[in-house]
């Protein structure tokens, strides 16, 4: 039990005075690159599935 609390007392003394927090701009300027890459990412899936839908319509000549 003394190993655990001795754990969390460490951990939390880390968490205060050695860890590096970001500023408020550095986050947001880490929140944008994130929201860009992820509509990035979504639109190539988009055509991706786009292609895949046009290529089975058109193999098996359903209509969706």
């Amino acid at each position: 039990m003394n190993d655990l609390i001795l754990y969390i007392k460490e951990s939390y003394n880390e968490l205060l005075h050695k860890v590096t927090w970001p500023t408020w701009s550095e986050l947001m300027d880490s929140s944008k690159l994130v929201l860009v890459g992820s509509v990035i990412i979504a639109l190539i899936v988009l055509v991706f599935d786009f292609i895949a839908k046009t290529i089975t319509s058109n193999i098996y000549n359903i209509n969706f």
